[in-house]
């Protein structure tokens, strides 16, 4: 799992292939990676994929969430 909460000191961790990155929650954004389809973590302006559980976790935490939706029907939408 890439991403460690501890939702008492609101601490965070994200792993990724080669970095490990700590932070507060409120240090931390969750966004939509339009081309991965799937949200992504930014920590010390490292991006790290998250699946919507982690993501969810870290809002918990205090993570600004700047997630959006992508939809079929929206006439830019990639999906």
């Amino acid at each position: 799992m890439p991403v460690e909460v501890d939702a008492q000191t609101r601490h965070c961790t994200l792993i990724g292939d080669h970095i490990r990155l700590e932070g507060t929650g409120p240090e931390v954004e969750i966004v939509t990676d339009e081309q991965l389809r799937m949200s992504v973590a930014i920590l010390a302006g490292e991006r790290i994929p998250i699946t919507e559980a982690e993501a969810d976790a870290l809002t918990v935490a205090g993570a600004v969430d700047s997630r959006r939706h992508l939809k079929t029907t929206a006439p830019s939408s990639i999906i």
